[in-house]
C-alpha cells in the first residue's frame, strides 16, 4: 500500500465500517475463519484514516466499468505508479470478469497520484483522463490496462510511450498531445486528488464500498480471495441466497473481539 506523504491527524488506522448490516455481514462472514493472515507486503508507513466526508456522489462524468447502476459500487482511488495499485488492478479486473458481467458491481476509477512518491504519476493521471475524453470510458479502461501491463511491479511506466499506448487505446495521437500538452484535465486530476483526501483516503490503492448509503473501506491490495469474498457475501445478500453456514471465506483479518478490519 503507498502511502501519501500529506500530513493527517494521528488518529490510529482503522477501516470505515460503520455498523451497517449488508456490508458488515458481508465482511463479517468473508472472515469466518480463525487465522489471521500474515500482513501484505507494504510500506513501512501505516496510513492514517481521517474521514471527513463519504466520496462525492458517482455521476457520467466518472469512468465506470460494468453497470453504472449497479448495487454494489467500489470507487477506487489510485495511482498508475503505485507497484501496490498495479497488484490490486489485476484483482478487480477478476472480480469485474466474474461479477461485472452479471450487472451487481460497477468499478469506479479515480485519480489520487502520489507525486511526492511517483514523480511522473499526476502526468500519468492527466493523460488517462484526456485518453477518456477524447475517446470515452473503453478508451480510458483500456489505456488503463495498457498503462498497469506495461511494465513490472518494480518498475515505473515510460512516459514516453504514453502517445503510443493512447494510439493503442483509440485516440489520435496529435489530439492526445494537444490535451496533455495543454494541461486539459490537470484541474480533473487536482479535484479526484481533493475529492479522494477529503473521504479519507491517505494511501493507494483505497477503495470505498458502496451499497445503496452503506459504506467501507477495502485499504491496500487485498488480494483476490478477500476481495472476491466480500463480493459474493454482498451479491448473495441482494439476491436472498445469502447462507451464513455457506458464506465464502477468506483471510481477513480481526480484532481480539473479532471485529473484522479491512486494512
Amino acid at each position: 500500500m503507498e502511502p501519501s506523504t500529506q500530513q493527517t491527524s494521528p488518529a490510529i488506522p482503522i477501516a470505515i465500517i460503520c455498523g451497517f448490516t449488508m456490508i458488515a455481514i458481508a465482511i463479517f462472514f468473508t472472515n469466518k475463519g480463525d487465522q489471521v493472515p500474515s500482513p501484505l507486503v507494504q510500506n513501512s508507513e501505516q496510513p492514517v484514516q481521517n474521514t471527513t466526508q463519504g466520496p462525492r456522489a458517482v455521476t457520467d462524468a466518472d469512468y465506470i466499468r460494468g453497470n453504472p447502476n449497479a448495487p454494489i459500487v467500489m470507487i477506487e482511488y489510485s495511482d498508475y505508479d503505485c507497484p501496490f495499485c498495479k497488484q490490486y488492478h489485476a484483482t478487480m479486473k477478476q472480480i469485474m470478469d466474474e461479477y461485472g458481467v452479471t450487472g451487481k458491481v460497477a468499478w469506479v476509477y479515480r485519480q489520487f497520484p502520489l507525486a511526492n512518491l511517483h514523480p511522473n504519476a499526476p502526468k500519468i493521471s492527466e493523460a488517462a483522463l484526456c485518453v477518456g475524453e477524447l475517446g470515452g470510458d473503453e478508451a480510458f479502461w483500456k489505456f488503463s490496462d495498457i498503462i498497469y501491463d506495461s511494465h513490472d511491479v518494480d518498475e515505473a511506466t515510460n512516459i514516453t510511450k504514453l502517445p503510443d499506448f493512447a494510439e493503442q487505446a483509440g485516440v489520435s495521437k496529435t489530439d492526445f498531445l494537444t490535451c496533455t500538452d495543454g494541461k486539459q484535465t490537470e484541474q480533473k486530476v487536482l479535484a479526484d486528488v481533493e475529492d479522494g483526501y477529503n473521504a479519507g483516503v491517505r494511501s493507494t490503492p483505497h477503495t470505498i464500498l458502496i451499497v445503496g448509503n452503506q459504506q467501507a473501506v477495502i485499504s491496500g491490495a487485498q488480494p483476490y480471495s478477500v476481495v472476491k469474498g466480500i463480493v459474493s457475501n454482498l451479491v448473495e445478500q441482494l439476491d436472498g441466497s445469502f447462507d451464513p453456514a455457506t458464506a465464502e471465506s477468506s483471510d481477513v483479518p480481526v480484532t481480539s473481539q473479532g471485529i473484522p478490519l479491512m486494512e
